[in-house]
């Protein structure tokens, strides 16, 4: 099993738009990314996302590429403070690939408690519309970062 965990598309500016929807620029990035996982044979069962606009978005954009008919589900505790054990129980005991779209510094506490144990370890470091690919270790009950992809490489000319 493949848990997903992207950073929501980049946003416009607070200025810009209170609520914060996925910029011009944010929703490239992120079809190119869910165009170029679904060329890999990537395909999700569910996309999860907080609630949040960009995320939303974010998360439209990648089940639409993906797996048109799957799951697009608002979750709650996906939120940039929230607390991450009960999200990465829950990630513990799913059995088809997912993923997850949210925001930081909560995506990077997970990765960091689901891979270390705990969620102050600083073991990646997410970018906006990037995907980190993470797997159950068979050894020890923790998981392992199987792979990362950013923006910058997906589009690369």
């Amino acid at each position: 099993m493949n848990v997903y965990l992207v950073q929501h598309g980049k946003p416009v500016s607070k200025e810009e738009d209170p609520d914060r929807p996925l910029s011009d620029r944010g929703k490239d990035d992120v079809g190119k990314m869910a165009n170029f996982l679904k060329k890999t044979g990537i395909r999700v069962q569910a996309v999860f996302h907080s609630g949040k606009t960009r995320s939303k978005q974010t998360a439209e954009i990648m089940i639409n590429g993906l797996n048109p008919g799957g799951e697009l589900l608002k979750k709650t505790g996906l939120s940039p403070l929230d607390d991450v054990k009960a999200i990465a129980d829950e990630i513990k005991q799913g059995q088809n690939d997912f993923m997850i779209v949210g925001h930081l510094p909560h995506l990077a506490r997970l990765t960091s408690f689901l891979t270390t144990g705990s969620e102050f370890n600083s073991v990646v470091s997410f970018q906006q519309g990037g995907v980190v690919c993470l797997r159950p270790a068979a050894d020890h009950g923790m998981w392992t970062i199987a792979w990362m992809l950013v923006p910058e490489i997906v589009t690369f000319p």
